[in-house]
């Protein structure tokens, strides 16, 4: 495994930021690390990169220790923090050069870098001049710069406009056949677009982990419907795969179905056997967004 993290906690005074989080990341995965802020996802981040230590529990990445092995594990790692850090008055070809020094990279590697992010067009200018979505790239390139097993990118996509989104994404999506990418973002669009796995912490702790094809595959649905006369909830309630029914208003019902599989040619056999008429019928299907939503709300 790429990365492996064993029962991680982490508290600050009596607040726990982490509670026993536990994962493990194999190479060739974008995993996207979701949570509402103040979740833990950049304090993992941090522990992941050494730049913390944890309260209790272990972690490796790329086979080091986070304890014992810190400067072998740096190495392994591509860090791009929320707040990216930059010397605003080096030109970014001077920023990169003086990072490719830090890393012993050879200076060739960093027209190589700039073309793979985009860079060309502003690499003349200081890095103070760069617009917000440019010095994020800024950011990519140093992180990329040598070449490491695993990418961390903590929003790796603030301040980047619709097409600079799509670049970067190609060239995460890119970079993550061959590395290991554990990206946090607030943007569903971004995780269902690039990520092949989706990991939920709310409250310092993991409440979901899975592949995106298995959320895709068992994700739940919504057929709203409108009949011409009043049904027990009861007898709707008997259909295949419905998990509850809501009346919300007059005539209208809402069934859950706990399945991707269109259901409506189910609710219109309903209607059929039971001499109904369907004024109407439409499907909604459960989002990313709206299951993020149903995980960290609190109840």
């Amino acid at each position: 495994m790429s990365i492996t993290v064993e029962n991680i906690s982490k508290e600050y005074d009596q607040q726990k930021a982490l509670d026993a989080v536990s994962f493990a990341i194999k190479k060739g995965e974008i995993v996207g690390f979701l949570g509402p802020n103040g979740a833990g996802k950049s304090t993992l981040m941090k522990i992941l990169t050494t730049y913390l230590r944890p309260t209790e529990g272990s972690a490796e990445v790329n086979g080091y220790s986070i304890h014992q092995e810190q400067k072998r594990v740096q190495k392994s790692i591509g860090y791009l923090p929320e707040h990216n850090p930059l010397y605003l008055e080096m030109y970014v070809r001077e920023y990169l050069a003086f990072n490719a020094s830090i890393y012993k990279v050879p200076k060739s590697r960093i027209p190589e870098i700039i073309v793979q992010t985009g860079l060309a067009p502003e690499a003349h200018k200081k890095i103070g001049q760069l617009s917000k979505g440019y010095r994020q790239r800024v950011g990519l390139a140093t992180a990329l710069l040598h070449d490491p097993e695993v990418l961390i990118l903590d929003e790796p996509t603030t301040g980047l406009d619709p097409n600079q989104l799509i670049e970067i994404r190609e060239l995460i999506k890119t970079v993550g056949k061959e590395k290991t990418v554990l990206l946090s973002t607030h943007i569903m669009q971004e995780v269902e677009a690039i990520c092949d796995r989706v990991i939920i912490i709310n409250h310092g702790k993991i409440v979901l982990d899975k592949k995106l094809t298995e959320l895709k595959a068992g994700k739940q649905q919504i057929v709203e419907v409108e009949f011409d006369y009043r049904v027990e909830t009861i007898a709707l309630q008997k259909l295949e795969k419905v998990m509850k029914v809501e009346n919300p208003a007059g005539f209208v019902y809402h069934i859950y179905f706990n399945t991707a599989e269109d259901m409506r040619g189910k609710v219109f056999d309903f209607a059929h056997d039971n001499e109904l008429k369907i004024l109407q019928l439409h499907q909604k299907n459960t989002t990313l967004e709206k299951l993020f939503i149903e995980l960290t709300t609190e109840k």
